[in-house]
């Protein structure tokens, strides 16, 4: 489909633009659905129609919803059509014409396994295959269906966000500031330049991947690039010099991602409505039986719980002699603590008035997000790192688990923005990427647990069960809702 020829479409939907989200779901579903998404140019067709839902007001979360139900459809029919022909998918058009694709489809599968359906989605010509390939192969129909489902929740921002943005820009003549383009464009181009990394070249980050290898092939051409690739480089003798890539990328991604986001948080009233919208629905769910919980998780999450972690760690780390790792988790708290401050006053923007607020407290980025996400993703780092790279994922998981409980905490309570939140997750991300990259160098010997440490978690948990206690009467009484 040609410029010329989706003009007459676009025509006819600015001029009914009852029909958007149809038209959403239905090219979400045609992009994602097996054999029709070879063919369509969806990304292209998705982006002219995100533009115009922008421009004519459409809200973007309808924008985003519409278009991931489109996307889990057409992934749901591909699976059902998968398990309806299995072996002779072969014999069916276009796959008959190249049966190449179909089997980079089934290695991909069979090297990623269920995550192939999450990954696949972004992963040009292989993205309609991929769920075809997993219903031929016979993977059970609710872990699909888990998978497809995760897979739309970050497909549809990533497809209909550009979109929407440029189209919302035409329609209300925003008075942007002068810097909005450039860090938009930069953050663009580095989250493309990621993108392609990962997953142009199939994910491959660890030390035996063939992206890795052709990095550090590159790298050491030149002597500036050589050493700084040796100077990131672990020492362990496992390790072989091991460069900390996927830490980088992590920290790149999620800095550019928080720069993406800050701008429409501060420039633009795009994330409003999606801001009021979660704060309604938390309101609807308070009630007594849950508020003591999730008093308990915001207050797990306080600068002086957090902050006493931190030196506690230190302390432990520097008594056993890794002073290396003791110097970084306390400049990784030291560094949290002042971009928070720096930010919340610099973008100055006012919390929900659900609950008694502070006096000129901020309210972007959550500071309790961002601290936890600094203090459990380094220390899940440092766990994972002693266990292998098949296994770490586990232990971030678990890691992951009271991050998303204190950050809804926050929500539930009334006393952040869904954005205040999601920025505090990025931003915290890309500090733990740089402080984990920059750590590498030092990262010599395990980090293994002994006594010492088994008793700096004694008095840190002691310390913290007594802050709870003696705070609690007032905390309980601080979040009551207005």
């Amino acid at each position: 489909m040609t410029g010329d020829s989706l003009q007459p479409l676009l025509d006819w939907l600015a001029a009914h633009p009852g029909w958007l989200a149809l038209a959403l779901a239905l090219v979400a579903f045609l992009e994602s659905l097996a054999i029709a998404g070879i063919v369509v140019p969806g990304v292209a067709i998705l982006f002219a129609i995100a533009a115009l839902a922008g421009q004519t007001g459409m809200p973007l979360w309808q924008a985003l919803t519409w278009a991931g139900l489109g996307a889990v459809a057409g992934d749901g029919i591909s699976f059902w059509l998968g398990r309806r022909f299995q072996g002779g998918l072969d014999r069916v058009w276009p796959f008959r014409r190249y049966p190449g694709l179909l089997d980079r489809g089934e290695r991909f599968f069979h090297l990623h396994g269920g995550k192939s359906v999450v990954i696949g989605r972004f992963v040009g010509p292989i993205r309609p295959v991929i769920p075809l390939v997993a219903g031929a192969l016979m993977m059970p129909s609710r872990r699909f269906l888990a998978f497809n489902i995760l897979s739309a929740i970050g497909w549809a921002p990533a497809y209909i966000l550009p979109g929407y943005l440029v189209g919302s820009a035409l329609g209300q003549h925003l008075d942007l500031p002068p810097h909005f383009y450039p860090v938009l464009g930069g953050s663009l181009l580095v989250l493309m330049a990621i993108y392609l990394m990962l997953f142009r070249f199939q994910l491959g980050l660890n030390s035996d991947s063939r992206l890795y290898q052709q990095l550090a092939t590159l790298m050491a051409r030149y002597n500036s690039t050589h050493r700084f690739w040796r100077g990131l480089s672990s020492e362990r003798p496992a390790s072989g010099g091991e460069f900390p890539l996927p830490s980088l990328m992590l920290a790149l991604g999620c800095g550019a991602l928080f720069l993406i986001w800050s701008l429409l948080v501060s420039a633009t009233s795009q994330l409003d409505a999606l801001n009021h919208w979660t704060a309604g629905f938390f309101s609807i769910l308070r009630h007594p039986w849950l508020d003591p919980a999730m008093v308990l998780l915001t207050r797990i999450g306080d600068p002086p719980v957090l902050l006493a972690l931190a030196l506690m760690a230190a302390l432990a780390l520097g008594f056993r002699g890794y002073y290396a790792a003791a110097a970084h988790a306390f400049l990784a708290c030291v560094a949290t603590t002042i971009l928070v401050a720096g930010m919340k006053a610099g973008f100055a923007i006012p919390r929900p008035e659900l609950v008694a607020q502070p006096p000129g407290s901020g309210a972007f980025p959550s500071g309790h997000t961002t601290g936890i996400t600094v203090t459990l993703g380094l220390l899940a780092s440092f766990v994972a790192r002693e266990f292998g790279a098949r296994r770490r994922w586990r232990i971030y998981l678990v890691f992951s688990v009271p991050m998303v409980l204190i950050a809804l905490s926050r929500l539930y309570l009334g006393v952040h923005w869904f954005t205040d939140v999601v920025g505090g997750l990025l931003l915290g991300l890309s500090i733990c990427g740089f402080v984990r990259a920059s750590y590498s160098r030092y990262d010599q010997v395990p980090l293994g647990m002994d006594v010492v440490l088994g008793l700096a978690l004694l008095i840190l948990t002691g310390w913290v069960t007594g802050y709870l206690a003696i705070t609690w009467d007032t905390a309980m009484a601080a979040y009551q809702p207005r």
